[in-house]
């Protein structure tokens, strides 16, 4: 008989853990409290106490190559960032393609999850649910993957604002916000530059009389478009950059932020941090700069208190008049139905294996999928967490001793804190193809390149010259997908098919040479077999390969 497992939230973290478990035949049941699937990427007209929202201009960061669940491309026809909207009807093909649908009960919220009392012996779940209309039920389930994501309890810090008890305009969490209907002409303070208040600064500006963004530490500003247009993550994501990256990583990041600055300069613009570009996430926002320039957006520094309808700024200057104010304040993480056992910390961080599994339960029937964040998209790291945790609950691979376990999240907490702005809104923060290739081996699909230089090279030099996309981890190994490799080698077609509205002719070109392409492949060939298997502990970079020909690479070695 098949395990059953109880997956919590139809988001991309359910949908692809629901996925994992019928691959591995295993038989899951989903609860979604509301009554479609999507989570954050299900634009809701109304804020929904409890669930994650967005306002209605959302575009997602990571382009649709890089977001791609790594069994199912994306249409090519779809643009490569895509309104939430086109994300929705992505995850609604992935869940009809693999009949995913069928195994969801919405409009079902989970009240609880506790140990059953032979859990020791069994490993078994009681899972306490509750319909829409008030029926509870528990269930008993083999196992149990929580997929709720972190971004459904808005961190609202008033006592952090004095006055703003007296404020007499109007004052809400970005999380009720939807779009600007009711804010044309007003003077609007944006409290926050993460991507959602530098996103809502920018969609107001455009009906408001003026848009105030107070920016308490600043943040680094990336665009969605890249170099000659091309999407940015595809260019900045590959292999050879994370060896670059591990090799130089004081001259990367010095590199990279004068690249940006480039674009615009940050401390003209008064966006320019204290921190690395590494070591927080940037801000990805191609309008706010122009709104900037244009004086539809002033960048303040962050707000000391408010007095009646004016807001007082740290650096003594006063905007008087403000009628809104929206606090881009993050979110505070939080799993009401788990024990309190489970919810340990260690720093900011819940205390997971890998940011997976709980080290304390003595049977591993028990995993967190989708609660991290890289600097890449979270659909491949939900979905490979997914199925590593799958085969953990098969007996397939097994985990440390809870000693070992704690040793190492403790040292990677440590590590994680020294690399990365950690805080309580943002509690956790991975090197994104370090952390894919380390559950990759896990579950024994991590890309061989050594090898596939050997067998397949034009495989290879895709792999490590271009952009990490998640095709790569269905090559070889338990899941294995026939299409991984047309996947990888048509990737660039499906970028370039949604721009072909109007075709220009080429020109007339020479082909490249036969000792130019040698030259390519040779140089390729030795930093895939002398660096890749050695450097793997850092994240990639924004230069093209233009900036670094392998030529040049090879003489610094």
């Amino acid at each position: 008989m098949s395990k059953k497992v109880a997956v919590i939230g139809a988001g991309i973290s359910g949908l692809t853990s629901i996925k994992a478990c019928l691959d591995e035949g295993l038989e899951p049941t989903c609860f979604e409290s509301s009554h479609d699937i999507g989570g954050l990427w299900r634009f809701k007209d109304k804020p929904e106490p409890g669930r994650a929202n967005i306002y209605r201009s959302v575009i997602i960061n990571s382009s649709k190559e890089i977001m791609a669940f790594s069994d199912f491309p994306p249409p090519a026809e779809l643009p490569n960032n895509m309104h939430h909207s086109e994300v929705l009807q992505y995850l609604r093909l992935y869940g009809q393609a693999f009949k995913l649908m069928q195994h969801i009960h919405f409009q079902t919220t989970v009240v609880s999850v506790r140990q059953r009392l032979d859990f020791d012996a069994t490993g078994q779940w009681e899972v306490e649910t509750e319909k829409r209309e008030g029926q509870r039920e528990t269930i008993v389930f083999d196992a149990v993957i929580v997929c709720t994501g972190h971004f459904t309890k808005p961190h609202l810090p008033l006592t952090d604002f004095p006055g703003i008890e007296s404020f007499e305009g109007r004052y809400f969490h970005s999380w009720d916000y939807r779009n600007a209907e009711g804010l044309h002409g007003k003077r609007v303070v944006v409290i926050g530059i993460g991507n959602s208040g530098g996103d809502i600064a920018v969609d107001i500006s455009r009906v408001a009389e003026k848009v105030y963004l107070s920016a308490r530490s600043g943040a680094w500003v990336v665009g969605r478009v890249g170099e000659g247009g091309l999407p940015g993550d595809l260019i900045g994501t590959s292999r050879m950059h994370t060896v670059l990256e591990n090799l130089f990583p004081s001259w990367i990041s010095t590199r990279v932020e004068k690249k940006l600055n480039k674009a615009f300069d940050h401390k003209l613009y008064g966006l320019k941090p204290n921190h690395g570009f590494y070591t927080q996430m940037p801000v990805v926002n191609d309008d706010l700069p122009a709104r900037i320039i244009s004086g539809r957006v002033q960048v303040k520094p962050n707000v000391k208190e408010f007095c009646g309808s004016s807001v007082v700024f740290v650096d003594g200057s006063i905007i008087d008049k403000v009628d809104v104010v929206v606090f881009s304040t993050g979110y505070n993480y939080s799993f009401p139905f788990l024990p309190s056992t489970l919810q340990a910390k260690s720093g900011y961080r819940l205390r997971l294996y890998k940011h997976v599994f709980p080290p304390a339960l003595s049977q591993p029937t028990l995993a967190v999928v989708g609660f991290i964040r890289g600097f890449g998209a979270v659909n491949p790291l939900a979905e490979m967490q997914a199925r590593w945790a799958t085969r953990v609950f098969k007996g397939l691979t097994t985990l440390p001793s809870e000693e070992n376990m704690i040793k190492e999240i403790e040292k990677d907490t440590i590590t994680m804190h020294k690399r990365f702005a950690c805080s309580e809104r943002n509690p956790l923060q991975v090197d994104y193809i370090p952390y894919l290739d380390s559950l990759a081996e896990l579950v024994g699909v991590r890309p061989n390149i050594p090898w596939l230089l050997l067998k397949d090279p034009r495989l290879a030099l895709q792999i490590f010259l271009g952009p990490c996309t998640p095709y790569q981890y269905r090559l070889t190994g338990p899941g294995q997908w026939a299409g991984a490799r047309q996947a990888i080698l048509t990737q660039w077609e499906r970028v370039v098919q949604p721009f072909r509205t109007r075709v220009i002719p080429e020109p007339e070109t020479r082909p490249s040479s036969t000792r130019s392409i040698i030259v390519t492949f040779s140089g390729a060939a030795l930093l895939c077999c002398f660096f890749y298997n050695k450097h793997r502990t850092s994240i990639s970079f924004p230069l093209t390969f233009s900036e670094w020909s392998l030529t040049n690479m090879a003489g610094l070695f």
